[in-house]
């Protein structure tokens, strides 16, 4: 086996970690920052397009819930196997096929006709972005060390809620184009699944895919940070039979399922019915409602970063998880029977803000429960949890009724917020349990 240059002196890796992360960072992060923007966009835009198409394809509340839910049957069922293509061909490849798969499906949207269709469309899309978020997160994995890979993928994950952010008052100017024979919802898909097509070309040409081949970085750069990744690298836990058997026999890891489920039937229900919830108690414009929508993302994005900070500092996960579960709960059931625009927007804006929160102390979390099969565990909650956005967006739809409109649906969304939350109190990390066999009666010290 080829040995590797040494890396220098404790005094030359003092100098190199900080220089080689910064130029990491910035040739790679706002990249797939921006990616990530125009991936969450053409998730959540059939929210506004909802405005113009429910009428015009005739799609009651719970063919429109499927429609929108079922993009998250392809990205369970075609995650893993995107992964390890990812894994064979490398990410500079097969990230820029999905994106230029998923800028085609997307702007395929303005040849939908019948609602079948629709569904077949959403489906796929959820097919070939069922790679990326994973993919980009192994990617970040195999460029940054330990000690800066959280803050990394922190970065590149508040892309969702920014992207929430843009998504509003874009699709709802796009929605009052009606030009060159197009509707405004035919013209919202089309530019906005355009520019995955043209980024998925340019990843092709400029994402690196290894460290090894950054031509970016100096001799002396390249050696130190394959040096260090070598170092830290571990076995892929994919392939470790027993490893895959503890994580589907853990009672904690399906607890964190449960949780995750719960979040997303709550987060995605939200995003996906917002605008219709506005409009169901207004008669403002698109671009207005665009305007509102953006309202909670705005906030979110705020306060998720300082909810994780103080998650950090503390080392506490559990609470941080429960306490806004429980809070957003009470926020939606507020938003069920809210009769106004600003209660509305108000009580949905602090159920999201807390939704968003929840997200970084409860990844962290996650890695305490079986570390050893840490990436496992996250692979299986991520994929199975995911299921929560087709539940929450199809329960709103189906639960609606003539008398009380949607606070059946809503109410349900804080219900599984709130159970999500309580759940996650039951979780213990693997250090808990076995501190917890090491105190039971008859235990014998070792």
């Amino acid at each position: 086996m080829k040995s590797l240059p040494d890396p220098g002196t404790n005094s030359d890796i003092a100098l190199l970690r900080p220089a080689v992360i910064s130029k990491m960072t910035w040739r790679l992060v706002p990249l797939l920052f921006f990616l990530y923007v125009v991936a969450y966009l053409d998730r959540i835009n059939i929210g506004f397009a909802a405005l113009q198409i429910r009428s015009r394809f005739h799609l009651t509340d719970t063919s429109y819930g499927f429609a929108a839910g079922v993009f998250f049957v392809g990205y369970v069922v075609f995650q893993l196997p995107s992964n390890m293509i990812l894994e064979r061909i490398g990410a500079r490849r097969w990230i820029a096929v999905l994106m230029v798969a998923w800028g085609i499906i997307s702007s395929c949207m303005i040849f939908v006709r019948v609602p079948w269709q629709l569904y077949v469309l959403r489906f796929l899309l959820g097919t070939a972005e069922a790679g990326f978020f994973p993919g980009i997160v192994l990617y970040l994995k195999s460029w940054f060390p330990k000690a800066t890979r959280a803050r990394t993928v922190a970065l590149f994950a508040a892309a969702g809620p920014v992207s929430a952010v843009i998504a509003g008052p874009l699709s709802g100017t796009l929605l009052d184009l009606h030009q060159a024979g197009l509707a405004g919802w035919q013209w919202m898909f089309l530019l906005e699944g355009g520019p995955a097509v043209l980024l998925g070309i340019g990843v092709f040409f400029y994402l690196t895919n290894a460290p090894k081949e950054a031509y970016w970085l100096s001799s002396e750069e390249r050696t130190w940070l394959v040096h260090t990744l070598l170092q830290e690298s571990e076995t892929p836990q994919f392939r470790n039979r027993n490893g895959i058997l503890k994580i589907f026999t853990s009672l904690h890891i399906w607890l964190l399922v449960a949780v995750y489920f719960g979040l997303n039937c709550a987060g995605y229900g939200i995003t996906f019915w917002l605008p219709s919830l506005i409009r169901s108690l207004s008669g403002v414009s698109t671009f207005a409602i665009g305007f509102l929508s953006a309202i909670p993302y705005a906030a979110a994005l705020i306060v998720m970063v300082l909810i994780g900070a103080h998650s950090d500092r503390s080392g506490e996960y559990r609470w941080h998880i429960t306490g806004p579960a429980l809070l957003g709960a009470l926020a939606l059931v507020s938003a069920g029977y809210s009769s106004s625009v600003t209660g509305l927007v108000a009580a949905i804006s602090l159920a999201v803000v807390t939704e968003f929160s929840i997200m970084g102390p409860f990844w962290a979390f996650s890695t305490t429960i079986e570390p050893q099969y840490a990436a496992a565990g996250i692979a299986l909650i991520n994929s199975v949890g995911n299921l929560g956005g087709l539940v929450g967006s199809y329960a709103i739809g189906a639960l609606r009724s003539s008398s009380t409109g949607f606070r059946n649906g809503i109410v349900s969304l804080g219900l599984a917020l709130g159970t999500a939350g309580c759940l996650a109190l039951l979780v213990r990390t693997q250090s808990q349990r076995l501190a917890c066999e090491r105190s039971a009666p008859g235990a014998v010290a070792m």
